[in-house]
């Protein structure tokens, strides 16, 4: 992944940043379309979804296949043409976070992953058309891994 500086992240040059475009932007936030992608921790599955501009917006997100090795979310011809997505292998599948009050009551949105096309660090987070995804899965437990 190509790495970049953000200034709102911490005001100082980050090596650590991977900048992603957004093709459409975020639900709720339509000035924002550029976000860096911060890990938390060295070795953590949690990160931060940085919005470039606005200091005050950002997410947590986990790689689903961490938590969720067989979900597969099926996307329209349209979001691969918009992603510029070529190969399946291109593509890392974000899970947004709703940090509960322990890590037990933490869940993540299956509805609506966020899909990062890693070769061209362009992303769009997708509403899936399927009811039978939760928009608050839990991360660990029944349904999430914890490894």
């Amino acid at each position: 992944m190509m790495t970049a500086t953000a200034p709102c992240l911490d005001h100082a040059a980050r090596e650590d940043v991977s900048m992603l475009t957004f093709v459409h932007p975020l639900l709720g936030f339509p000035d924002e379309v550029e976000y860096g992608l911060v890990e938390i921790e060295k070795g953590s599955p949690l990160s931060r979804l940085q919005a470039a501009r606005t200091e005050s917006v950002s997410f947590l997100v986990v790689p689903a296949a961490q938590f969720f090795p067989h979900y597969e979310p099926v996307v329209s011809d349209e979001v691969v043409a918009d992603l510029g997505i070529e190969s399946v292998q291109d593509v890392l599948v974000l899970l947004v976070v709703h940090a509960g009050a322990d890590l037990a009551s933490t869940t993540v949105n299956l509805r609506a992953p966020v899909l990062v096309n890693t070769s061209t660090l362009k992303a769009a987070q997708v509403i899936l058309d399927d009811p039978e995804l939760p928009v608050a899965a839990p991360l660990v437990g029944e349904s999430g891994s914890s490894s």
